[in-house]
């Protein structure tokens, strides 16, 4: 029993990297999820549809498409990526396109989380603000801000749940590279490939529901946290 519960160092380099990889899309999507949604929520311009449906694309288009079109654009031959790519900024087959690819798929669930939190804001909050002489910034700063706070938490955990179950999008874009962009969803894959692969696979697969699991739950708490001190 004990030797069954004891990973590998394959093992334990896919549960480590899927942590990074769904950390840094988190944290990296943030502040962009924030302006997105604000922008949705409070502003009427023209195109705004077009920009809604663009940020929800990743989610009705089947994750393959997504990791090629980012293959396309980020790979080292793509229009994007040859750029940075001269500047020594490479996502393609590395970690950090992974990341990138994650961040696509789980930004869509972050903005609708705090777009819905913005919308749910009494704009007589924010008038009263503005009458005062304060400017928007400082509006969205002091009012706001802080009155959406369970739905920026709700965001971020969303799309770290997402960016660790993503599948699809991140290897067509980084491939299942050992050590380098194999990350849970790719290493289970791999071992359901493999003779005598399974209990391999059940471990991670059991790994991966615990910390899926364990943040949805962390989001609820820290939710209903950040709910009572602004109640209060």
């Amino acid at each position: 029993m004990t030797d069954w519960l004891r990973l590998s160092a394959e093992e334990w380099d896919a549960v480590r990297l899927s942590l990074q990889v769904a950390s840094v899309a988190m944290l990296a999507s943030l502040p962009l999820g924030i302006a997105v949604a604000w922008l949705l929520a409070r502003r009427e311009f023209w195109g705004k549809s077009l920009l809604n449906g663009i940020v929800h694309l990743p989610l009705v288009l089947p994750p393959v498409v997504t990791g090629y079109l980012l293959l396309l654009s980020f790979g080292t031959r793509g229009p994007i990526g040859s750029v940075l790519a001269e500047f020594g900024i490479v996502f393609s087959f590395r970690w950090t396109g992974a990341a990138l690819a994650s961040a696509v798929m789980g930004f869509p669930l972050m903005v609708r989380a705090i777009r819905l939190s913005i919308e749910a804001v009494d704009m007589k909050l924010e008038a009263a603000a503005s009458t005062l002489g304060a400017n928007r910034a400082f509006v969205f700063l002091t009012v706001t801000l802080p009155l959406i706070v369970p739905g920026i938490i709700a965001g971020m955990i969303l799309c770290f749940a997402k960016a660790m179950g993503e599948f699809g999008a991140t290897i067509t874009f980084v491939s299942n590279i050992p050590g380098e962009t194999q990350t849970l969803p790719s290493a289970i894959y791999s071992f359901t490939q493999v003779p005598g692969g399974d209990p391999e696979a059940l471990r991670l697969t059991a790994i991966s529901v615990a910390i899926s699991l364990a943040a949805l739950m962390a989001s609820e708490v820290l939710a209903r946290r950040a709910g009572q001190k602004i109640a209060a």
